[in-house]
């Protein structure tokens, strides 16, 4: 089988030929049809991401396809069953062996390339906005880097659940897609003073912040007493130093996310999360925003235009 393979940190990854996997006990083997990217794929070249394998390893951290072989003792999923499962690595490959236990069952009305952009996306959105900052109906949402695969989940999961939602974003081209996705209120970070037009509005309830930088500054100067910032990762490559004195006084919360993080300490969150949001999909209430394919031989094609920040939604690579 293929296998885009990272050898050395830093260095280019390969595509390869490898043995085809064979699953061994609580495993299941899925003949892979697509694997969504995450900037998260961009730290590991370099071992910058919190969760970076040893190398050598196959890149790829979800991915989506057809369970074609069961380790000793698996009954389900059941062979033949249309699967999403998040990895940590793997993805990029024509074949992958996972633990049964983290394989979603999905709609057979989802296409792969959909549920391949869908569990981190939409499973990171869902358990912040609801878990973490407890998102109220009526509230205020501003959702930093609202074009991104993150940022798109949660400007549309966020309308969902009653939230006025802004979207801030560079360019009008994807700030139409956010407004498309449910956002209320449009920011050109390109153009606009965030921390203005933010405090023009009346301030806001709760901050998503996926970027970092800048934006998170005058995010925070724009949040009302009792806001909540969720901190869900940093695109710009800036990690905001946080004045606590600013916290203290306005009694702000800010709050680490990481969603891959629940598998290690509240797997059972995370599974229930994911149901609600399959069942979601399944009655046509979210609809997953692919900008993106590319074939398994244009993997590193892929990843540079996820570094360039040019995409929105998802960028999927297809087998």
């Amino acid at each position: 089988m293929r296998a885009y393979r990272l050898t050395e940190l830093g260095a280019p990854p390969q595509l390869e030929r490898l043995a085809r996997p064979e699953p061994g006990p609580g495993q299941i083997r899925v003949r892979i049809a697509a694997c969504g990217l995450n900037f998260a794929d961009l730290l590991m070249l370099k071992g910058q991401y919190q969760d970076t394998p040893q190398t050598p390893f196959t890149m790829g951290m979800e991915v989506s396809g057809v369970v074609d072989a069961l380790g000793p003792d698996v009954a389900r999923p059941a062979l033949g069953q249309r699967v999403a499962v998040f990895a940590g690595q793997g993805g990029l490959a024509d074949y992958g062996v996972f633990d049964a236990a983290r394989a979603v069952i999905i709609p057979d009305s989802m296409p792969f390339a959909e549920a391949a952009g869908f569990l981190v996306a939409y499973g990171t959105s869902h358990l912040a906005l609801g878990h973490r900052a407890g998102l109220r109906v009526g509230e205020r949402l501003v959702v930093l880097g609202a074009a991104g695969g993150v940022g798109l989940s949660a400007v549309e999961l966020g309308a969902l659940m009653g939230a006025e939602v802004i979207a801030v974003a560079r360019g009008a081209d994807r700030l139409a897609i956010a407004k498309s996705a449910g956002a209320h209120h449009l920011i050109d970070s390109d153009r606009d003073d965030i921390r203005a037009r933010l405090k023009a509005l009346g301030g806001v309830d709760v901050v998503y912040d996926a970027v970092g930088g800048p934006a998170f500054d005058a995010a925070l100067r724009a949040t009302r007493p009792e806001g909540r910032i969720l901190c869900i990762g940093f695109a710009s490559g800036i990690v905001p130093q946080i004045p606590a004195n600013l916290l203290l006084v306005k009694n702000i919360s800010v709050l680490g996310f990481y969603w891959g993080g629940y598998l290690g300490f509240a797997p059972d969150r995370l599974t229930d999360s994911l149901t609600e949001l399959t069942a979601l999909y399944a009655a046509g209430r979210i609809r997953p925003h692919v900008s993106a394919t590319f074939p398994l031989e244009r993997a590193a094609d892929a990843l540079e235009l996820l570094r360039s920040r040019n995409s929105t939604g998802k960028i999927v690579v297809t087998m």
